[in-house]
């Protein structure tokens, strides 16, 4: 988000708690806008793609009006752009530039993504099993300060639950903590 639509958002919440959806509404309508003027820009390609094949003479006049069209279009597709705050990774621009399909760029995160979290999954296994395997050895070895652990742990773990239903989280990030009688 821009400094423009930062500042507007922020004074939209202070003027009766408006949120950022008409932000997001506006953003959605200027991409439409833009995608529209893609579509008119691929169906002036096509005609002018039709008449230069065809050339003639006769048909001198209409390829102008169309390059001009193609032109004017263009130009129009800017200054949409320039209203939307899209950011596209340099993968993905790299890879249609290669005349590969971009999906292949959210394919690879995803595969990605996955990998790293069977990986981190396995460690926090691993570390479960291990903590269990020291409490079982402990337990034998230290029984009474193993129970007095255990009594600590779920005090502590009541205590947290207790806290976290007390908050509540707002809208805008903060935390209201609700009195306690």
């Amino acid at each position: 988000m821009d400094i423009s639509q930062n500042s507007s958002a922020s004074a939209a919440n202070s003027n009766g708690g408006i949120t950022q959806t008409n932000d997001q509404d506006e953003s959605k309508q200027n991409l439409n806008h833009v995608i529209n003027s893609i579509d008119k820009t691929l169906g002036l390609l096509h005609q002018l793609h039709l008449t230069v094949s065809s050339f003639n003479v006769a048909s001198q006049l209409p390829l102008l009006q169309r390059v001009n069209s193609l032109v004017t279009e263009l130009d129009t597709m800017q200054r949409l752009a320039d209203n939307c705050n899209i950011q596209v990774p340099m993968e993905v621009v790299n890879l249609i530039d290669d005349g590969k399909n971009p999906d292949e760029f959210n394919r690879d995160v995803i595969n990605s993504c996955i990998a790293k979290n069977q990986i981190t999954k396995g460690k926090t296994d691993q570390f479960k099993g291990l903590r269990r395997h020291l409490l079982e050895e402990l337990d034998q070895a230290f029984p009474n300060e193993v129970e007095a652990y255990r009594e600590i742990r779920a005090t502590s773990a009541a205590e947290s639950k207790r806290l976290a239903q007390a908050q509540s989280i707002l809208p805008n990030g903060d935390v209201k903590v609700k009195a306690e009688h």
